[in-house]
């Protein structure tokens, strides 16, 4: 399976990364043993890399991906990698309270995703959104010290706009910065991905999908359970949800035509825009069963020349998505300029 650098100073991992979320947290309930089934498969299948965050259903997930690595052979064991987010802040009954970017804060998250995940090291470490009562110098310091230590490999960064990427890389060695990147969502192109080109860090591109949206498989007449988030994103909400599926429709046509499926052609949409923009992307995609997995690691051999590309944004265009990325509330604590 085809490799890249995350970042010219970051770990290697298989061209698609694995988002753990899901498994967890957001999208309704989900099958302990179907999750950690599909995380041996991609472990199986070469995918390196894993990703998660501290406050996924409060620790829950960093404690299924430790059983998953537990339960896996040793020599796929090893060879994963670990992507952690760090610093919202929860409550008992699930709600949020901001974030915490302090470095002894971050010290201390740290010390708990270590023993949750059952690792000596966590390969790429960051906070899921700048705390704005915490220079950024200060949050990326300290994770920087947590390097020296061994404790993390690689210093990452999540949801931030360029003039942070460039302080954060003044003052450390960034990895890659995570942030949500699809055919629907397409922010980044304007000033974050010239700047990560720039500096030579890595991008982990999460919501390819956007969510399921343009997946393929989500109907316009599906009821969404009380604990999945799309219950409450705009993009899933009335009339833009009909527009955003006659955009998925519109793929749809130019999937079947390349004889792959919607989330495949949407997939490899995302790792095409790689040497399209002198950059390295690599999708994550929110795989929770095996079939889902299978499906979204077909896209690895999906080619798109520049008629297919050229197809595909003639039917999802730059920014005909309806609705924002997030509800308003949520929308306010991204640093990122999308």
């Amino acid at each position: 399976m085809r490799t890249l650098t995350l970042g010219t100073t970051g770990p290697q991992s298989s061209a698609l990364g694995l988002g753990a979320m899901g498994m967890s947290a957001l999208y309704g309930d989900a099958d302990r043993t179907e999750s950690i089934a599909t995380i041996h498969a991609a472990l199986e299948a070469g995918v390196t890399l894993i990703d998660t965050g501290d406050f996924y259903a409060m620790g829950h997930n960093e404690m299924l991906i430790g059983e998953a690595l537990r339960s896996a052979p040793a020599a796929r064991r090893e060879q994963a990698l670990t992507s952690v987010k760090f610093g919202a802040l929860r409550d008992p009954d699930g709600g949020w309270s901001g974030y915490d970017g302090r470095p002894s804060a971050v010290r201390n998250f740290a010390a708990y995703s270590l023993q949750r995940l059952g690792v000596d090291h966590i390969d790429v470490y960051r906070i899921a959104r700048i705390d704005p009562d915490v220079p950024v110098e200060e949050t990326v310091g300290a994770i920087a010290e947590l390097v020296e230590k061994g404790h993390v490999r690689h210093i990452g960064l999540s949801e931030v706009g360029a003039d942070t990427i460039r302080r954060a890389a003044a003052t450390a060695p960034i990895s890659d910065v995570q942030i949500e990147y699809s055919l629907v969502s397409r922010g980044i192109e304007e000033q974050i991905l010239p700047t990560v080109s720039e500096l030579g860090i890595g991008i982990t591109a999460y919501g390819v999908l956007s969510r399921g949206l343009i997946s393929g498989h989500f109907a316009r007449d599906r009821k969404l359970a009380a604990n999945d988030f799309r219950a409450m994103s705009p993009r899933f909400q009335g009339e833009n949800l009909d527009r955003n599926l006659d955009l998925v429709d519109a793929l749809r046509k130019v999937a079947e035509q390349k004889g792959v499926s919607v989330a495949q052609t949407a997939i490899a949409w995302v790792l095409a825009q790689g040497p399209r923009h002198d950059a390295a992307i690599v999708p994550l995609v929110g795989a929770r069963r095996r079939d889902r997995l299978t499906e979204a690691l077909g896209a690895l051999d999906v080619t798109l020349d520049e008629a297919d590309l050229a197809a595909i944004e003639q039917a999802v265009p730059a920014g005909a998505a309806a609705g924002a990325r997030y509800p308003e509330a949520q929308m306010a604590h991204l640093d990122s300029e999308h």
